[in-house]
């Protein structure tokens, strides 16, 4: 028989907390020493010692993790003479390594040397194996080296840019057969994931990108004055939010919205095993899950990038007629006479690869959920972060590339 810690752990945390003692961990490194004697109804009677006469002292009862109930306090409570001391086991019923260290813990912090009288020989093997064991410093847990912790982290960053580019290439296969075979396609997920991601986003979209617009005009109006050139704030506003602001922010917003909702819905079905229940029946998980938030983010993405622009101009529009005295008429003459088409087509393509980005990190980070609700979470935030700022190194590329072909 072995001590079952699971049953009675919090005795030794909450006796660990009170003493400020490795208590818990040093049962723990006696795991490996544990028979345990007398397997009768006896072992649930409490442990007790008694103190018959000097320098002799009587154990009682089952000293098992079962049956120490307070005797660890009243342990401490309890003066021992120094030396050498008898320790009578003929009453005992049972013994484990649990109740074996505590005896010895409080033996040697007396200073007393214990001879064994009357213990079974496989309970006095018990404690010369844990007197021995107790001798034996705890392994200490030592802090990676900087450059060890570098290198776990290197490797770590390699193994999921792999895994990322093989979950890549199962979406591509996917899709190929999607196109291959129209019927595969999931229309209803397709729709509810559209009226998610797009529809219900309109009201936090166009609140960020109209007080953004304002911002922009209010900042440049101040600077604009100053030099005589207030119409400028039409170029200031219209090639900000067409170009960066309108693509960028919806897609951090959605990055935050969408992209944490994928991981943990995903990310929860692969804890309760329904993803593996998916594969059982035959279907194609990256079908079923994946790409129906593919096809909807990269459809209402660049929609909600339009509705941004729309707004965030109109936000600048307000606030050029409060600053600068420019009527809405002559905003939106200047406006027309200066924004190209490719200025808008710019912004909604940079937000259409902006979707596919946070629907793929949003989806491998929830099929890389592993373990319980602590690991749904934490994939949940590294789906936001990594969507964040892979959104905007391509938008810092998008940039370079646009400024190098003169666009």
């Amino acid at each position: 028989m072995y001590v079952r810690w699971h049953t009675d752990q919090n005795l030794f945390r909450n006796y660990a907390r009170a003493k400020g003692e490795s208590f818990f961990l040093n049962l723990l490194a006696l795991l490996d020493l544990q028979p345990v004697t007398d397997p009768t109804s006896a072992q649930q009677l409490p442990a007790v010692i008694t103190h018959p006469a000097a320098m002799r002292w009587a154990l009682s009862g089952s000293w098992t993790v079962r049956g120490l109930g307070r005797m660890p306090e009243a342990l401490d409570a309890q003066a021992c003479e120094r030396g050498l001391v008898e320790v009578d086991g003929s009453k005992l019923s049972a013994i484990d390594s649990a109740g074996a260290w505590v005896l010895q813990r409080w033996l040697r912090g007396h200073a007393a040397v214990p001879t064994l009288i009357g213990w079974p020989p496989h309970m006095q093997t018990l404690m010369d194996l844990v007197s021995k064991q107790a001798d034996d410093p705890l392994p200490s847990e030592t802090r990676p080296a900087m450059l060890e912790r570098a290198g776990r982290g290197a490797t770590a960053s390699a193994k999921e840019a792999i895994a990322l580019v093989h979950f890549i290439g199962e979406v591509a296969i996917a899709l190929i057969r999607v196109q291959l075979h129209p019927r595969l396609v999931r229309w209803r997920a397709f729709m509810r994931n559209l009226q998610i991601d797009g529809f219900d986003a309109l009201p936090i979209i166009g609140l960020t990108s109209f007080l953004i617009g304002i911002v922009v005009a209010y900042q440049g109006a101040d600077q604009l004055k100053n030099y005589g050139a207030n119409i400028f704030v039409v170029d200031l506003v219209g090639y900000g939010m067409l170009r960066e602001f309108g693509p960028l922010i919806s897609a951090i917003i959605i990055a935050g919205r969408s992209g944490s909702a994928y991981a943990a819905q995903i990310g929860t079905m692969v804890v309760t095993q329904e993803v593996d229940a998916m594969r059982t029946l035959g279907i194609d998980p990256i079908e079923m899950l994946v790409l129906p938030k593919i096809f909807a983010l990269a459809v209402a993405l660049p929609l909600l990038t339009l509705f941004a622009d729309i707004t965030g101009v109109f936000g600048g529009m307000m606030m050029a007629r409060s600053q600068l005295d420019i009527g809405f008429p002559e905003f939106i003459d200047r406006f027309g006479r200066e924004m190209q088409g490719d200025t808008l087509l710019i912004g909604i393509g940079k937000s259409f690869v902006f979707a596919i980005v946070i629907a793929l990190i949003g989806c491998f980070q929830g099929f890389r959920t592993r373990g319980g609700a602590d690991s749904v979470g934490r994939q949940t935030t590294r789906s936001v972060v990594q969507s964040i700022f892979i959104v905007i190194v391509a938008d810092a590329l998008f940039s370079v590339a646009f400024n190098l072909l003169g666009l």
